[in-house]
């Protein structure tokens, strides 16, 4: 019998250069999500401003917040991480719809969400070996 791709014995431990380099790549996207958490929580006129301007309803700023908590809670838990970086994935792709939608400008505004999730996956890439042993990067 063959073992299959993902067994114990066919996943190598991250070196510690890759583990510590996703390390820091994942605490960008984190440091910017649990940023954009405590805004939404706070009464600042911009995400007021913002929302209305994405054309949502004010009161949905604390449980957008939450959301994004949680899903970043589950990111950041090691045994949860992948479910996070889907989920993260999916809030991300529905920022994007929005900013689409009112038709803000790609670069700064409707790419944005792409560039964050791409650093998301990219962290977690580094440094959880069955990822890689999923999708192994070729020479």
């Amino acid at each position: 019998m063959t073992s299959l791709p993902l067994s114990p014995a066919n996943v190598r431990t991250p070196t510690f250069a890759a583990n510590t380099l996703g390390r820091i790549v994942t605490a960008l996207p984190v440091a910017f999500l649990l940023f954009d958490t405590a805004v939404k929580f706070s009464n600042a006129d911009a995400v007021a401003k913002s929302l209305t301007q994405l054309g949502l309803p004010i009161g949905l700023a604390a449980g957008v917040g939450v959301l994004e908590l949680v899903c970043l809670i589950i990111y950041l838990v090691p045994s949860t991480a992948v479910l996070g970086a889907v989920l993260l994935t999916g809030y991300l792709g529905g920022a994007i719809s929005l900013h689409v939608r009112v038709g803000n400008p790609l670069f700064s505004h409707v790419l944005f969400p792409t560039y964050v999730a791409a650093l998301v996956w990219a962290g977690l890439y580094l440094r959880e070996p069955r990822l890689r042993a999923l999708l192994p990067l070729r020479k």
